[in-house]
């Protein structure tokens, strides 16, 4: 959960950068938290599109993150480097 909380405003990762080799898992787990406790909205598919649909799609919207489509702009709006946050 960390590796969430880490993610700022106006970024997204994919399940896979936030548990390498178990990006099924982070989605049971972020799938599981209240939404207070970690920002889940930030965590998208490895393709840019949404799990939780237009509730998230809102939450980043309000964080200035860009769409094309129904997908998120991961080359604008992916934090490169987790661990440096």
């Amino acid at each position: 959960m960390q590796r969430v909380r880490a993610i700022p405003p106006g970024f997204v990762r994919t399940y896979g950068d936030v548990s390498p080799g178990a990006p099924r898992l982070a989605g049971y787990v972020l799938s599981h938290t209240g939404a207070h406790e970690v920002p889940w909205h930030r965590v998208v598919r490895a393709d840019g599109s949404l799990a939780k649909g237009a509730r998230q799609r809102r939450l980043l919207e309000a964080e200035a993150v860009p769409f094309r489509g129904e997908r998120v702009v991961l080359s604008s709006a992916r934090l490169d480097d987790l661990d440096a946050v």
